[in-house]
């Protein structure tokens, strides 16, 4: 737009001279230049970080007449009218008891420190609404943001993409879940009782069908061996939770769970049995025990756990984010999460530690990279606040750059422990998309002072599971998922980030070996993907499990006991070996336990509740999980079975009911019982008349 300096120009000046008096009479702080035109056409003209004051026009529908080369009289007089109330809003805000900031502070000049912004206005975010304008401090974010870092230059089909107005996804209105019995307390906010129904608001209706877009893995169920055959059992402890979380989200949001995305070792892990801690800080506290099977009269469940010691360790972080600022994570409040989960890791943070912040679309948005900084820069907050969905999905290129600055951080500080943190919907479409490619070019060769990859997911719909639990398993690292900001907050909260950032154990796997005597016959309840060859078991391999301080892990198997064990009163039915890494010190460490039980106890006790509460979950899990490879006919004996189980957690409700994963879980096992009644298939005919 050509400068308005033509002195024939009645109606120029005549604008001149109203800009000049906003000045003067509403920001007598702010001292205008002696040509105001070029600082106003620059903030109109600005391609591609949009300013505050150009969505505000935009949104008033006359930015387009403004990109034709000049302004027409009636459009320029409006514009100058929003410009004048928005600079005076700005300058109101910053001030606070009168302090104005110059305009060229909003046009890129270095601003004044601002408060740090926990999240985007929400007026760029969702749909506009009369509540959702920016408050005070969104508006000194926005300007503060603009002043640090350099707007991103975008192709021109990209220009209207920046930012993107979010549609509700189904389920977004869902409170965050219930705390409970969550092995993962990070994972739910605290909270107590509430009803069997599920926490939905009333504008989110029941959908029905599975969630389109998503890719899981079918991982087939094991099959039972026979222990004269084959009395080991080789399997990577799993300290993920995400199966049973996305499930309950699905649920929330009136979806049908997918039985695919069904991994009954996360269910079973995403709940607090209330292990004894061990007596060292150096080893696991083992246990053991024979229960009866919930469904089977014939069989046992051996219940063996593994609880980690809680530490206290104030070795430095080295944290670097890599955020999805792609198109599809416009949908429903992926966004907020994402920035929500960012800025609450930053908050927990501690002075000496150093984080570093990527964003990706079909490249690095340069712009916006953060190298390694303490946590209370204001470029890390701005950096972190200004993630906005726009462009396709390179996972690749995020990586490899987060991979770099980790990279580099762990070589300026070598006693650090290094976490790269992955926030995506895993929806990879440019470059590599498959996991094992992505971490080839992401490799890092380090096994001594790792790095760690962190998966965290969002969404519903158009949703990457394989992805996203395939990179952490084979990065060192660990998955989860999140369906709310306030999930989010809490758990990376101060108190959790502290115990989720502490390693206890690398590359931990464990090894069962049955007594033929005893044993005839065994079965592994989920762990499908995590189950190696045997001989791999005294290999350091990066994709076993990383446990963190406190951590527990619990893993149930399906027994046929021999005859002459059934009548025993106490059982020695095998012994089970732990190996891992040692992260201080890199060292291989092993730690081996006998396994016995009485085959003829009951779940008693609150213990045994819990025990019991566990079985059902994974049972339910086994069952429902394996849909896809039962023939058809055999679906009315899996319903009654999950029918069974419902009862049995009903008449836990004693013991269990005032802990909200209790109702949690009892809507769920409903919510699948009730989908599975809908798909049974004809019952076969009784030869009897009506």
């Amino acid at each position: 737009m050509a400068s308005n300096d033509s002195p024939d120009s009645e109606f120029d000046q005549e604008m001149e001279r109203i800009l000049r008096e906003h000045f003067d009479s509403e920001g007598p702080a702010l001292s205008a230049s002696n040509d105001p035109w070029p600082w106003l056409e620059s903030r109109m003209e600005e391609p591609a970080v949009t300013s505050f004051f150009s969505r505000l026009l935009g949104l008033l529908g006359i930015l387009n007449p403004m990109r034709e080369g000049r302004l027409s009289p009636a459009f320029a007089v409006a514009s100058v009218a929003v410009v004048a109330v928005a600079v005076a809003a700005v300058v109101w805000a910053v001030s606070g008891n009168g302090a104005a900031e110059s305009p060229d502070s909003l046009a890129g000049a270095p601003a004044t420190e601002a408060p740090a912004s926990t999240s985007l206005p929400t007026t760029l975010a969702a749909a506009p609404t009369a509540a959702a304008m920016p408050t005070q401090e969104e508006v000194i974010n926005i300007a503060g943001a603009q002043a640090t870092a350099a707007p991103q230059a975008l192709a021109p089909n990209e220009q209207e993409d920046a930012f993107i107005l979010m549609e509700p996804e189904a389920g977004d209105a869902t409170n965050a879940p219930r705390q409970a019995l969550s092995q993962d307390s990070a994972a739910m906010p605290q909270g107590g009782g509430g009803s069997l129904s599920p926490r939905r608001a009333d504008s989110v209706p029941p959908v029905g069908g599975i969630p389109e877009g998503t890719t899981f893995r079918d991982y087939q169920r094991q099959p039972f061996v026979a222990a004269s055959e084959d009395n080991v059992s080789t399997f990577s402890l799993d300290t993920d939770r995400t199966s049973y979380h996305l499930a309950l989200s699905w649920a929330r949001s009136g979806y049908e769970i997918d039985p695919d995305s069904v991994r009954a070792e996360e269910w079973l892990n995403a709940f607090d049995y209330q292990y004894d801690p061990p007596s060292g800080r150096d080893e696991f506290a083992v246990t053991g025990h024979l229960y009866p099977h919930p469904l089977d009269e014939k069989k046992r469940l051996a219940h063996i756990a593994f609880q980690a010691p809680e530490l206290v360790d104030n070795t430095p972080l080295n944290v670097t984010l890599v955020l999805d600022a792609s198109g599809s994570m416009a949908k429903g409040n992926r966004v907020a999460i994402a920035r929500q989960a960012a800025e609450s890791i930053r908050q927990s943070l501690r002075p000496n530690d150093r984080i570093a912040v990527v964003h990706f679309t079909e490249n690095v948005i340069r712009q916006f990279t953060v190298e390694h900084s303490s946590p209370d820069e204001r470029r890390v907050r701005d950096s972190i606040s200004w993630l906005q969905p726009h462009g396709s999905t390179n996972v690749q290129a995020g990586l490899d750059l987060g991979v770099r600055l980790a990279d580099d951080a762990r070589e300026q500080r070598p006693d650090a422990y290094n976490y790269v943190i992955l926030m995506s919907d895993g929806v990879a479409n440019v470059d590599a998309t498959d996991p094992f490619a992505i971490l080839e070019t992401a490799y890092d060769p380090n096994s001594r002072n790792p790095l760690r990859l962190i998966t965290i997911g969002v969404g519903i719909n158009n949703y990457n599971d394989l992805l996203l639990e395939q990179l952490a398993q084979h990065g060192n690292g660990w998955y989860r998922y999140l369906d709310s900001p306030e999930q989010a907050r809490v758990t990376f909260s101060g108190e959790n980030w502290l115990a989720l950032s502490i390693p206890f154990a690398d590359q931990t796997r464990a090894q069962v070996t049955w007594n033929t005597g005893t044993v005839e016959r065994w079965r592994i309840i989920g762990y499908e993907n995590r189950v190696t060859a045997d001989e791999n078991f005294t290999q350091d391999r990066k994709e076993f499990a990383e446990l963190y301080s406190g951590v527990a892990t619990t893993v149930l198997y399906e027994l046929e006991l021999t005859e002459s064990a059934q009548s025993l009163a106490s059982v020695p039915f095998g012994r089970v070996e732990l190996r891992w890494v040692d992260p201080a010190t890199g060292d291989s460490r092993s730690q081996t336990q006998s396994l016995s039980g009485r085959p003829g106890s009951g779940f008693q006790g609150q213990d045994g509740s819990l025990a019991h509460f566990g079985a059902i979950v994974a049972l339910t899990a086994d069952l429902y999980g394996g849909l896809p490879n039962y023939p058809e006919h055999t679906y009315h004996e899996i319903h009654s079975d999950l029918s069974t189980l419902q009862i049995q957690l009903r008449s836990l409700s004693g013991d269990l009911g005032t802990l909200d994963a209790y109702h949690d879980f009892m809507f769920l096992l409903e919510h699948i019982t009730t989908d599975l009644e809908e798909h049974l298939p004809p019952s076969p005919p009784s030869g009897y008349s009506r």
